[in-house]
């Protein structure tokens, strides 16, 4: 897998972080509510201790993220609907805390005072890291990996829509290529996904 050294190769300037910390509120928001809604599923016992930890930490993380760019996100009447099955929606949160621990790696770059928020991503990522390699070696392994396959495809919709702001339009191809590099080997050492035959 790739460095963090490497991952954080491409460097952002001073005047991409408003738009980096306003995507945080919104993704912040976001994991709040899908980790609210994962408590209602059935999930196993040490899992739902630690998604009441991971609720707390985004409560957090949303707080400081409103507080800086004097903002709130928007109001949900309900919470985002997400899979019954705990296969399948612990490789949804897995891809998406990845997906957080790297734009976390990218903020870094502009405002190492929040560390913490990068610390933080990388206990979420390992913590579900372990659960898929449990499920992996279960008999849930063929639901894991087939969704996988299928969030994998959603993925650069997802990371161009992260960049969406004018002001990324000079980096957005080269970062969201290494995002998704990165990922993608994440997911293949993890063994949800197979390496691509060229």
């Amino acid at each position: 897998m790739l460095s963090p050294q490497e991952t954080t190769s491409i460097r952002l300037p001073p005047e991409c972080e408003p738009a980096l910390l306003e995507r945080f509120l919104k993704a912040e928001a976001m994991a709040l509510w899908t980790v609210r809604s994962a408590q209602q599923q059935e999930v196993p016992p040490h899992v739902y201790a630690f998604l009441r930890k991971h609720e707390e930490d985004e409560q957090q993380h949303l707080a400081q993220f409103e507080a800086m760019i004097d903002r709130q996100p928007r109001v949900r009447e309900r919470l985002p609907s997400v899979p019954r099955q705990w296969p399948v929606l612990a490789v949804q949160i897995y891809g998406y805390e990845s997906l957080g621990l790297e734009f976390a790696r990218l903020l870094l770059q502009l405002r190492p005072d929040l560390a913490s928020i990068l610390d933080d991503e990388e206990v979420h990522v390992a913590f579900f890291e372990r659960e898929i390699r449990r499920l992996l070696g279960g008999d849930w392994a063929e639901q894991a990996r087939c969704s996988a396959v299928a969030w994998r495809r959603k993925l650069p919709t997802t990371v161009n829509r992260y960049l969406a702001a004018a002001v990324f339009d000079p980096f957005r191809t080269a970062v969201a290529e290494r995002i998704l590099t990165v990922i993608e080997q994440r997911f293949i050492e993890t063994g949800l996904l197979q390496i691509q035959k060229k």
